[in-house]
């Protein structure tokens, strides 16, 4: 294998070839693609894109839900030499548009759900945006749409794959290329484009196969939509090690020992919020999930509680806390769960966040600004960390300069704990709140609600409720029912992003800096949904 291709992210896939040709790369449903089926067909889709695009290697979206063609289009981009950006066929066009045009897409990779939405990303928005396009008027977007209907759209032009045109291999690149961009939420009412290197994920991948012993045996969860940094882990991880990437469906949960018992999952990964979910569907009986070897958790605060559920249901796994943001690469630090240990050193019943990944350094900023020695906003430096943001008007306020080196200021407030350099998490300092293990930026939920009809302004608080951390919305103006935010909101916002609770006020409470007073703005929400919810869990309620 060609050295450049060897240390590339897409190398790792490489290597699961070698080791294990006939496993199953990934599975989804009933449908399945071998390591060395994958690759033949990623090196005919490569070639296409290659003869496509005018400005060679590009970016490469992938606009596809979670399927064959999806993973295989990542792979196909990558070795294409691109830089892949996963989108979310569900999400909304205006959203769509707006990252394709932020991250330069010069092709695109799609099946069905993608191919339908293009005639909307490529005409103008409802609001007047410009319709995506290639800087010309003539100009078409290239598009490898394989199984959709025949025919093209207004402004497409369709590539033909043809295993004549097959590359040879993959095409090298430097470990200053970017690998892929993921989108998280802005607070200006835009997404935030995190490009990510191939050298960062080397790196990252590395310390991974240190600390883990993942074989071509194990089934890796896939549990993550591909827009999200944490499925990099499962897939990549898993095709390092010429391991099965499995795709666990929504209903999976209903029954989750007898799916992990019948797929032979060793490996299972997913926000902690699975864990009450699994709890109230009855799977986190003692001894439930005897095949798992490891189970990771990340995106969210994991309860030392929920840990010790999960533990006794998999008494044969390796449980792990991971954290981090996506603009360090996935994942920036591990605690593995001692039970008595863990829940001993926990700060308010959360696991710790463990130590930083080896070859990076931290700090810890007071409020002043000035370092703080044992509790303050995390701040990473190191070969994990992104160049800065797509837009370099985002980077203000999130990188800072220390020491001749820039850190990253992650927004998290931890505290050190114990003599070996472990992290507790103790809460964001800004707006941003974790749902589901999605990072949500609350005055972009705000800006969305603001366009929506007979509101005068909008205050969005996260509260803690039984099933997790939910979105709750005060807001000034006329009346709004439900159905009308609703469908305004699923317009401009991702399902994951639209709060479930909306209560309208003739005025916002404020306090003595004379500024919306948010948290008794949360702590009315968490009185009222105690006091009263309809049976969809949403609420309304008239003027207090």
């Amino acid at each position: 294998m060609d050295p450049t291709v060897e240390a590339a992210l897409h190398g790792r896939f490489v290597r699961g070839v070698d080791l294990a040709p006939r496993n199953d790369a990934v599975r989804v449903g009933a449908d399945s693609i071998s390591y060395e089926q994958a690759h033949e067909l990623a090196l005919v889709w490569a070639g296409a894109l290659l003869r496509a695009v005018r400005k060679p290697p590009g970016t490469v979206a992938v606009l596809a839900a979670k399927g064959i063609r999806a993973y295989v289009g990542i792979l196909a981009a990558l070795y294409a030499g691109a830089t892949v950006v996963p989108l979310h066929p569900d999400f909304p066009p205006a959203r769509t548009r707006r990252m394709m045009r932020a991250a330069g897409v010069s092709a695109v990779i799609s099946d069905e759900a993608g191919w339908g939405q293009l005639p909307e990303l490529l005409a103008p928005g409802p609001d007047g945006e410009q319709p995506f396009d290639l800087g010309g008027p003539d100009a078409v977007l290239p598009v490898l749409a394989p199984g959709c209907p025949a025919g093209t759209h207004p402004g497409v032009g369709r590539i033909v794959a043809e295993p004549a045109g097959a590359l040879s291999e993959p095409r090298p690149v430097r470990p200053a290329d970017a690998a892929y961009v993921l989108f998280t939420s802005g607070s200006t009412g835009r997404p935030k484009g995190v490009p990510i290197s191939h050298g960062s994920a080397a790196h990252y991948f590395r310390l991974q196969d240190e600390r883990y012993d993942f074989t071509p045996q194990d089934v890796f969860s896939q549990t993550f939509d591909l827009n999200f940094d944490c499925a990099m882990f499962d897939l990549f991880c898993a095709w390092g090690a010429g391991a099965t990437a499995l795709w666990v469906p929504p209903g999976a949960y209903r029954e989750l020992p007898a799916f992990v018992a019948e797929n032979r999952m060793t490996v299972w990964f997913a926000t902690p919020s699975a864990i009450p979910l699994v709890r109230r569907l009855g799977g986190l009986a003692p001894g439930a999930l005897p095949g798992l070897r490891w189970s990771f958790f990340a995106g969210e605060a994991l309860t030392c509680q929920d840990a010790a559920d999960w533990q006794a249901a998999a008494p044969h796994s390796t449980l792990e806390n991971l954290y981090g943001p996506t603009e360090l690469t996935i994942t920036i630090a591990a605690h593995r769960w001692q039970p008595e240990r863990s829940a001993g050193i926990a700060v308010n019943g959360v696991v710790p966040i463990g130590r930083v990944n080896g070859g990076h350094d931290h700090l810890l900023l007071g409020e002043d600004g000035q370092l703080a020695a044992n509790e303050g906003e995390l701040c990473v430096s190191g070969p994990q960390l992104t160049s800065g943001y797509l837009d370099p008007d985002d980077n203000a306020g999130r990188f800072v300069e220390h020491g001749e080196r820039t850190w990253y200021r992650t927004g998290d407030r931890v505290r050190r704990i114990g003599e070996d350099g472990e992290l507790a998490y103790l809460g964001r300092l800004d707006s941003q709140v974790q749902i589901a293990g999605w990072r949500v930026e609350l005055p972009e939920i705000d800006h969305a609600l603001r366009g929506c009809e007979g509101v005068t302004d909008a205050v969005t608080v996260d509260v803690t409720t039984a099933s997790g951390t939910e979105l709750a919305v005060f807001y000034t103006g006329s009346v709004v029912p439900l159905s009308v935010f609703a469908r305004q909101l699923r317009t401009v916002l991702p399902q994951g992003m639209t709060p479930r609770h909306f209560w309208r006020l003739a005025a916002f409470p404020l306090n003595s800096n004379r500024k919306t007073d948010r948290g008794v703005l949360r702590a009315r929400a968490e009185e009222r949904l105690r006091r009263t919810t309809d049976t969809t869990g949403n609420t309304s309620t008239p003027t207090t």
